[in-house]
């Protein structure tokens, strides 16, 4: 049974969110796969679920950068993912799970779209904050609600595998969008993983140097008296390789052949 969310109406307009007068917008990989996507949002639209566009959409919207793009990220909450998946398949939609922890896909002929809930590495469950911290653009036509400029940073920290590093993103969103930024926000979303967002932060200021207020002084003061206590403390016991949470793949041999625990799991202690 599919259950609407009463503050989402079936027009995908609520007036309770900004509307993003978008920067750009991408060209698409495949012109005619237009038909399908436009189709597709007015679908979501109908079924009445909270869903938010993400990826090159709202980078696009956020800093006027246009690339090409094949598909379509929709966010939605776990809940929601399967009843997204099935109210397509009994479309007549082809849809595929392509990994139950995060992503499936909806499929017409060689076109698709992602369903994403979290990240491939757990860290970000798509959750009501999300939908609150929204903005408001059209696309193809239809009126959809685009990720948030702090959700999107989010989005896009841990992306860093060989053959896609999202890092360019991240700087340019923060270039662009940074008064947009909720810095409190961002922080505890990554308050585990305060390291990535400094590296990210770190990255910034060597990029843009006359930009470098761009992020507050404090967010950089919090994170550097962070790194300074953690200096004067001992390496941990248990050897970590938290690259897994970056690309499997290019960490592989640090969890089969060193040694190194997985993102969980057990693994060698030190042996000073």
């Amino acid at each position: 049974m599919t259950v609407p969310n009463p503050e989402f109406s079936s027009s995908g307009i609520d007036p309770a969110i900004p509307v993003l007068e978008a920067k750009a917008e991408p060209t698409l990989k495949y012109p005619e796969s237009e038909a399908f996507y436009a189709e597709a949002l007015r679908e979501l639209n109908q079924l009445g679920l909270p869903y938010l566009l993400a990826g090159t959409y709202a980078l696009s919207a956020y800093t006027g950068i246009t690339r090409p793009t094949k598909d379509l990220d929709i966010f939605c909450k776990a809940g929601d993912y399967t009843r997204v998946l099935s109210h397509f398949k009994n479309l007549g939609y082809a849809v595929e799970i392509e990994d139950d922890r995060w992503l499936g896909k909806v499929f017409k002929g060689q076109y698709f779209f992602d369903v994403i809930f979290a990240s491939s590495n757990g860290t970000m469950p798509i959750g009501d904050r999300w939908f609150r911290n929204a903005r408001q653009i059209e696309v193809f036509g239809s009126p959809v609600r685009i990720v948030g400029p702090t959700e999107l940073v989010w989005s896009k920290c841990f992306i860093q595998l060989r053959h896609r590093y999202d890092g360019a993103d991240v700087a340019h969103t923060i270039l662009k969008a940074h008064n947009e930024i909720d810095w409190h926000q961002l922080l505890a979303y990554m308050e585990v993983h305060w390291e990535v967002l400094l590296m990210h932060l770190l990255n910034f200021r060597w990029i843009y140097p006359t930009e470098r207020d761009n992020v507050p002084r404090w967010v950089m003061d919090e994170l550097l008296d962070r790194l300074a206590k953690q200096l004067d403390l001992p390496p941990p016991q248990m050897k970590v390789c938290r690259g897994r949470m970056f690309s499997r793949v290019d960490y592989e041999i640090d969890v089969k052949q060193w040694g190194f625990a997985d993102v969980g799991g057990e693994g060698e202690w030190r042996n000073d």
